[in-house]
């Protein structure tokens, strides 16, 4: 039975990067007879355009009806002062589809590990997850407000979205090396007091993972100074936006990182944690890394397709040994070139 795969190519560098990701998909579905099909949708500007709205209800229907979703990147000028934004549309469809769970890898790959701005004997090793809780906490709260002298931001969390998001981190741990951080800020937050108070409840329920916990702040430092430290890391909305971000330089690019918002049932959605990058938009020489292992990961955790996707990270891994990688990586390679090394290595499979 083929899986269904929606496909939301985006905006600027995101139709380049989705096309290079869906040919070496292509290169190596033919080798291990993974069956899927694809069907695109208009999604964040690109929907604008054609329809006024960043999320048509075709769109969320596809998305709804699929086995997994691939976004590739929204956004940019273009759209500033248009009526919705492109963004706009992602926060829809994660509400739509309850995606609470942001699951961010950072992993080091040894042949990019001198691009690391650590030192190498710091970043080698390197592999650890940050499970971020995605529709709560201070960029849901309400009330809020704005006005001239004075503004109102509200972090609120209920029991139930921290359960859910912890049983999340302990189970991925159980798949990894079963350690649980927990960052907070519970010396100062009552909604991170909450969060210890229903982490130690969880825990024992995880006899075999071992849990601690570390202040936002000293987890911060420590990203940087011995991230090989950490399995996986569970936090709330904003510390989770902010880490996730910086751990993402310990691999030398943004461009190089997938993500996977995953929901209590129904599809999950893979997506590069960077933007759509209209600067270098049409010039051909976008990184297409994070689309390939954001694909590897919907491979690996939405179909359970292990040999496709060891077949994939390995030639890619391989290409980049050959040292064949885009500028932003401190190569010569075009996104075409290097998508183009990549699926002759899955061939010679």
């Amino acid at each position: 039975m083929s899986r269904q795969i929606a496909i939301l190519p985006g905006d600027y560098i995101g139709p380049e990067i989705m096309g290079a990701g869906l040919k070496i998909l292509a290169a190596a579905a033919k080798i291990t007879g993974f069956d899927y099909e694809t069907t695109t949708y208009p999604f964040g500007g690109s929907a604008i355009d054609a329809t006024g709205e960043p999320l048509p209800a075709s769109t969320l229907a596809g998305a709804q009806a699929a086995d997994a979703i691939l976004l590739a990147a929204i956004g940019g000028p273009k759209w500033d002062n248009a009526p919705q934004r492109p963004e706009q549309g992602l926060l829809a469809i994660r509400k739509a589809l309850h995606l609470f769970a942001n699951i961010r890898p950072t992993q080091v790959n040894p042949a990019l590990v001198e691009r690391s701005p650590l030192k190498t004997e710091i970043a080698r090793d390197t592999d650890f997850v940050i499970v971020r809780e995605l529709t709560s906490g201070i960029y849901f709260g309400e009330p809020r407000f704005l006005h001239d002298d004075e503004a109102l931001d509200t972090m609120r969390y209920q029991r139930s979205e921290i359960e859910r998001i912890i049983k999340a981190g302990f189970e991925l741990a159980m798949q990894r090396r079963k350690h649980v951080t927990i960052v907070d800020k519970a010396n100062v937050l009552a909604t991170s007091k909450l969060w210890r108070k229903i982490a130690n409840e969880i825990a024992p329920q995880y006899p075999a993972v071992t849990m601690d916990f570390e202040y936002v702040d000293a987890a911060a430092m420590k990203i940087v100074t011995h991230p090989t430290s950490f399995d996986v890391i569970v936090t709330e909305n904003l510390f989770g936006d902010i880490l996730s971000d910086e751990a993402a330089t310990v691999t030398g690019s943004l461009g190089t990182i997938p993500s996977e918002s995953r929901g209590v049932s129904g599809p999950s959605l893979y997506e590069p944690i960077h933007g759509s990058a209209p600067d270098i938009a049409g010039k051909g020489i976008a990184d297409p890394l994070s689309m390939i292992h954001s694909i590897t990961l919907m491979l690996r955790n939405s179909f359970q397709e292990t040999a496709t996707a060891d077949l994939i990270e390995q030639a890619a891994t391989a290409t980049l040994h050959a040292g064949i990688m885009t500028p932003d990586l401190g190569g010569t390679a075009t996104t075409d070139s290097m998508t183009d090394a990549i699926i002759t290595e899955i061939q010679r499979k």
